[in-house]
């Protein structure tokens, strides 16, 4: 429980430590293995990291938009794998419980998500409602006390290994885009309910993800989120507006991480007599990513302020998840080529796995393509503008 600044200092010390004294070193086997090993997962649950954002009262640290930003620029430094197996109870998997659940919702689940007694997830995207968030094929028939689900979903982090899923299905049949869709929490074990095999990836090895399948699934009314039919989207996009500033920390940190270890690497070799750092070119490089990196932080912090303000942050949010992915996938390539041939070799160097993790940022949560729309025509609206 985070009291005072000293207990978050002493934190955000511990998550440095982890992540750079036990997780660092288990990289490989964690890459080769495909999953985090259990022990890891028995640390990360003791040391409360699963509960980060869930409130005190529910068992969690309760940690201000601020904190969380800072804990994950900290954690994030790291392989994808690591934030991924936490992230989903400190975000898209509890947020919804926390923003819109009821109070007998929030006791039932919220307490084993804080220990990580249960690992959460949301299942959003589909087939045919990626970018288009709203175009929800995923149908829930309500028979007495009971819905019936039918549909799939795609692309869902942590299905695999989840035992909550937050799902959106449509509820009004005849209804289009954000009309009539509610929000489900349905349990591991639902009749009805099964996750696919976790797909093969190009990065983020040990974060498994796969599809979701509902077929006759029976889903508890009393497991509507708070209780209400009908306004399920508006409650995920209250769970994706904290969700993309806090991925937009978690772009930020691997950016830190590849930097450190380009910047080591070029103070060690040498060409032409002197260690290749030395070299304006490759300074400009390090010179261009720590400035990009600086800015990407200075925003989040920022904008993690102003949402404790309470404050409408649905526009700089979308910036901070454009720019920090983004400028991620700059900085790796910068990285990869500050280490040469050698930044192209897993034998030589873990560079080429975090180019390879990162790329993903740039298309979840949504793509950069969907953040410029979303970015211009918040703008143009504060502008009196019409747009299409």
């Amino acid at each position: 429980m985070i009291k005072n600044k000293t207990q978050f200092d002493a934190l955000i010390t511990d998550i440095r430590n982890f992540v750079r004294f036990r997780w660092h070193p288990m990289e490989d086997e964690v890459e080769r293995l495909g999953e985090v090993p259990e022990v890891l997962v028995q640390e990360l649950r003791r040391k409360g990291y699963f509960g980060w954002s869930i409130p005190q009262a529910y068992g969690g640290l309760g940690l201000t938009t601020e904190e969380l930003v800072l804990c994950a620029f900290e954690l994030s430094q790291a392989s994808v794998a690591l934030r991924a197996r936490v992230g989903t109870n400190t975000g898209i998997g509890s947020e919804a419980l926390v923003v819109d659940g009821t109070e007998e919702q929030k006791q039932r689940w919220l307490p084993r998500m804080a220990t990580g007694e249960l690992t959460g997830c949301l299942a959003l995207t589909e087939p045919e409602a990626g970018s288009e968030a709203t175009n929800i094929q995923t149908t829930a028939r309500k028979e007495g006390d009971v819905y019936i689900l039918n549909g799939m979903k795609r692309f869902i982090t942590n299905a695999p290994l989840a035992d909550v899923f937050t799902v959106l299905a449509r509820t009004e049949f005849g209804t289009s885009g954000s009309v009539g869709l509610t929000a489900f929490l349905i349990e591991r074990g639902t009749p009805g309910m099964r996750t696919g095999e976790p797909y093969r990836k190009m990065g983020q090895s040990g974060s498994p993800v796969s599809d979701v399948y509902f077929e006759d699934c029976r889903v508890p009314a009393e497991n509507v989120i708070g209780g209400h039919e009908g306004v399920g989207f508006k409650t995920i996009m209250k769970v994706l507006n904290k969700q993309r500033l806090h991925l937009s920390a978690l772009c930020t940190g691997p950016a830190i991480r590849m930097l450190d270890l380009a910047i080591d690497h070029t103070q060690k070799r040498n060409q032409f007599g002197q260690v290749v750092g030395n070299f304006q070119l490759m300074q400009a490089m390090v010179a261009d990513s720590q400035t990009e990196i600086f800015a990407a932080k200075s925003m989040i912090v920022e904008t993690a302020r102003a949402r404790d303000r309470d404050e409408d942050v649905s526009l700089s949010a979308s910036m901070c998840k454009y720019f920090a992915s983004e400028m991620c996938g700059r900085v790796a390539d910068r990285c990869v080529q500050m280490f040469g041939g050698s930044g192209y070799i897993a034998d030589f160097s873990p560079i080429e796995r975090y180019f390879r993790d990162v790329r993903l940022f740039r298309l979840y949560e949504g793509t950069s393509q969907i953040h410029q729309l979303n970015i211009a025509k918040l703008v143009l609206r504060e502008h009196g503008k019409v747009t299409v």
